[in-house]
């Protein structure tokens, strides 16, 4: 043990900064989602009338909807496309290096400046960038982030430009450790692309596609920066979600207790939605 101490007092420093920054502000957030607030400080203890009122509430239905519509065309619109590009960089002979550094670039941009760079260009005007090009197609132009029908695939558009470079490259690592004498015996047996990507290379990395599946379901479950940038919840709520309506007890009507019942709530549905997904990936791999 004092042979090890040393190595103890390596993490001690990281180990403090995870305890004051992460646990107590967790821990303190849980405990004053159960007390009446004034501003930001605990006035009296109510239990669960916060999240009864949260609850109740018919914009937090419709979040809720909004949030697991989020979710969906996250899987529709962003899960495969890292992906398929991981497959098309893995299989190239040359410039792998600059197709890498090119999908990946859209990561460096702030999440802010992202969604201010997108709302720019769905400006439903005649001066948005996506209008102009309709109008010189002689298309009618459209109303984009207005039109409450395409207000969610359109952010899950956003997030996943700004978004798939990373999990692409995460990909293609995962890519690298497959066995190259597996597609030379599948070529021999006369097997094609499709063939090889649905049953080499998809069983191959099947265990790095669960771990980011999850992940992205959990960074959906919290997105923030783009309906706050791009819509502000709109239009008529269509587009609010679970961390916007947080934000928004927080910072517009300075109710700090419903604003936690808000974020535990939401962090309870995800780890039942984890917790149920792990079982059943249990279950399928024992079978």
């Amino acid at each position: 043990m004092l042979r090890d101490f040393p190595s103890w007092l390596l993490i001690v420093p990281s180990l403090l900064l995870f305890i004051v920054f992460h646990w107590q502000p967790l821990i303190s957030g849980f405990v004053l989602s159960f007390f009446q607030t004034k501003g930001y400080n605990a006035v009296k203890f109510i239990g669960l009338q916060n999240y009864i009122d949260v609850v109740s509430n018919s914009v937090f239905q419709q979040t809720v909807v909004n949030t697991f519509l989020y979710v969906a065309w996250s899987l529709v619109i962003g899960f495969t496309v890292p992906i398929a590009v991981a497959v098309m960089i893995n299989e190239m002979r040359r410039m792998q290096s600059f197709f890498k550094f090119a999908v990946y670039f859209p990561g460096m941009v702030p999440g802010i400046a992202g969604a201010l760079l997108w709302t720019f260009m769905f400006d439903p005007g005649p001066g948005g960038l996506l209008n102009m090009l309709l109008a010189k197609l002689g298309l009618p132009m459209s109303e984009w982030l207005q039109n409450s029908s395409l207000t969610i695939p359109l952010i899950i558009l956003t997030m996943t430009w700004r978004g798939f470079g990373g999990t692409a490259i995460l990909y293609m690592a995962s890519l690298q450790g497959v066995n190259h004498e597996l597609y030379e015996a599948a070529a021999i047996d006369g097997a094609g692309i499709r063939q090889r990507i649905r049953h080499i290379t998809i069983p191959q990395i099947s265990s790095i596609i669960g771990i980011l599946l999850i992940l992205q379901i959990i960074g959906v479950f919290q997105v923030l920066y783009e309906p706050l940038t791009m819509t502000e919840g709109g239009p008529n709520n269509a587009s609010m979600s679970l961390m916007l309506m947080s934000y928004h007890y927080a910072f517009r009507y300075f109710e700090a207790g419903r604003s936690l019942a808000v974020g535990v709530i939401t962090f309870v549905l995800l780890a039942v939605m984890t917790a149920l997904y792990f079982r059943l990936n249990r279950k399928s791999n024992t079978d």
